[in-house]
């Protein structure tokens, strides 16, 4: 039965079969190859890199264990006292940064406060000054009303002279 399933079973094809396998293996089943390949390169590896990647990573380790324990805390101790120091100086500016506003505000206050003075007293002499004219307009317009008055006094009665003269 085993001769019928398979074609090539007891014939002339089967040596071809044979080397064409052969050929399929060597050519392109590159498996053999590749695990040669790989058990070379961990050879290699092992025995060139030895337990550099182990020193390696201990250092490191002790060097993450030392910053930890040791700077780590020196550091936050310092940034404390520097923070606290630093806080302290902050607010210290703050507090003389409003006194100086305090000051200024004040300053500029008074400042308006002799300028309003000033003003109202400049609006005080300007209403003194304009009462003056005032007064003054009223003293002119009065002697300019007298002195039309006599003008026209001095006009009637020199009318009336010369009304006698040309009587003649």
């Amino acid at each position: 039965d085993r001769r019928r399933d398979s074609p090539a079973a007891g014939s002339p094809i089967q040596p071809i079969i044979k080397d064409v396998g052969e050929v399929y293996s060597r050519l392109l089943d590159h498996r053999p190859v590749i695990q040669g390949e790989i058990r070379y390169f961990v050879k290699e590896f092992e025995e060139k890199r030895g337990l550099r990647e182990l020193r390696v990573l201990e250092n490191l380790k002790n060097t993450i264990f030392e910053t930890n324990e040791r700077v780590l805390p020196k550091c936050e101790q310092a940034m404390q006292d520097n923070l606290s120091e630093t806080f302290r100086r902050l607010q210290a500016a703050n507090a003389m940064i409003h006194r100086l506003q305090e000051r200024e505000l004040e300053a500029r206050k008074l400042q308006a406060d002799k300028m309003m003075a000033r003003e109202e007293k400049c609006i005080a002499h300007w209403e003194e000054f304009m009462k003056e004219q005032q007064d003054k307009r009223t003293e002119v317009d009065e002697e300019h009303r007298k002195a039309m008055e006599r003008l026209k006094e001095q006009y009637s009665e020199m009318e009336k002279e010369l009304a006698k003269y040309v009587s003649f």
